[in-house]
């Protein structure tokens, strides 16, 4: 007698799953009874949960949570009140000492699939000092209805076309950047009138070092005035317009506003500084590639190294040089550009964005080594992927990781590679 086949799954049909880990995107990951991979959303590992499938492809599947049926004993109550639907976070039903171990878990597992590292030990996740209320750099988006009205918070929880209204719920901000968007809704009045003309705008409140907050509007129309918003917004400092098509910026208000890269959760981010300056140690000459406002690179010429920095932002480059602070060199262009001019060196500092190294700045690397490279990444993918490619001529050296993002499934990694030499 043949067996029985299990039943096909199909879109809209719910299925009882064992959720027995979490994707590096903060999913639970199941198997459903045709052996496929499901990954669902707010569920952790250990629990059966009744599911509905949204989407399903030859070899996995994505559900949604219909009921808990055997609840993990890690689960905990979410922090926020809009967290069923919000997708700005994905870990928060977990405790942050889980977070922080599957973090660590998402980074080791990475290195072993696909950079091919073996044993890669599991490195530490440094906490950060504060779990919520973190954020100095918060961004939302703005949609103005066909009937008028006016929706703005963020992207809703696998919808990404679909805004989730925020108003004070949010756990991420810190109070200064939350006491700003509350104070931004109420006086931006009806249809958001005092905001720039246009269906749809990003709206980033922005805390520099000076302690001041900062509007960012991407999008909409010139021109517009925001002095109204200045002197309502109590605690908005200076407002920065980047219209839809131009290249021209407006700026207004009593100060002017850093426009370079901030650390969203700068407490943390202090850590993680201060780790790369102590590998750093040692190294005479430095170059620090996608340097920003050289937060690293000017820890170090403090210290008498003779640093060059990288970026290709203008803004960041200009805010790198810092009154009473030892001067480092910023050469303005893109990395894969200038890097190659900028070897040999001691040392390679290299914390691109999330999209990893061009191809071009790895042969750079690979053409002229430097002795160590410090590889500061918030994806754990593409860290392995350069990786695995920067492994012809160097061995791991040092792995540890910074939770920068508490409540997220984010991480941030540094990690240290010594250039081997044997031929």
């Amino acid at each position: 007698m043949e067996p029985v086949k299990p039943a096909a799954v199909a879109v809209g049909s719910v299925e009882e799953v064992t959720v027995h880990a979490l994707s590096s995107h903060g999913a639970g990951v199941g198997r459903l009874s045709d052996g496929r991979t499901v990954f669902v959303p707010r569920t952790a590992p250990g629990e059966r949960v009744r599911i509905r499938l949204e989407r399903v492809k030859p070899r996995w599947a994505k559900g949604t949570m219909v009921e808990v049926m055997e609840p993990s004993p890690d689960r905990r109550e979410p922090l926020c009140s809009l967290y069923d639907t919000c997708g700005g976070c994905q870990l928060q039903h977990l405790p942050e000492s889980m977070q922080r171990a599957w973090k660590a878990r998402f980074v080791a597992d990475a290195l072993e699939r696909i950079a091919g590292f073996e044993d890669v030990p599991v490195p530490e996740v440094l906490p950060s000092p504060r779990d919520v209320g973190y954020r100095s750099r918060m961004s939302f988006t703005l949609r103005r209805l066909r009937d008028g009205r006016v929706v703005a918070g963020l992207h809703a929880l696998d919808r990404p076309a679909h805004v989730v209204e925020i108003a004070d719920e949010c756990v991420l901000p810190e109070p200064e950047i939350l006491s700003v968007w509350t104070g931004l809704r109420a006086a931006w009045g009806t249809g958001a009138r005092a905001l720039p003309r246009g269906g749809q705008l990003r709206l980033t409140l922005r805390r520099d070092l000076e302690e001041h907050v900062t509007l960012v509007v991407e999008g909409g129309l010139a021109p517009w005035d925001p002095t109204a918003l200045l002197d309502e917004v109590e605690g908005l400092t200076a407002v920065v317009h980047r219209p839809r098509g131009e290249s021209e910026e407006l700026q207004v208000g009593a100060v002017e506003a850093r426009l370079g890269f901030v650390q969203a959760n700068e407490d943390a981010a202090t850590l993680l500084r201060a780790h790369v300056a102590e590998q750093a140690e040692g190294a005479r000459t430095v170059v620090d590639a996608y340097c920003g406002d050289g937060a690293f690179g000017r820890v170090l010429a403090e210290d008498g190294v003779e640093v060059v920095g990288l970026e290709m932002d203008p803004h960041a480059a200009r805010e790198a040089p810092r009154e009473g602070s030892s001067p480092m060199e910023i050469r303005v262009g893109s990395v894969e550009r200038l890097l190659p001019g900028a070897l040999p060196t001691d040392l390679l500092i290299v914390n691109p964005p999330r999209t990893g190294l061009d191809s071009a700045v790895v042969d750079a690397i690979l053409a002229c080594p430097p002795d160590r490279v410090l590889y500061v990444s918030c994806d754990p993918a593409t860290l392995a992927r350069d990786l695995s490619r920067l492994a012809q001529r160097y061995e791991l050296d040092g792995l540890r990781c910074f939770d920068l993002f508490p409540q997220t499934a984010h991480v941030e990694t540094v990690v240290g590679l010594n250039l081997r030499r044997d031929p």
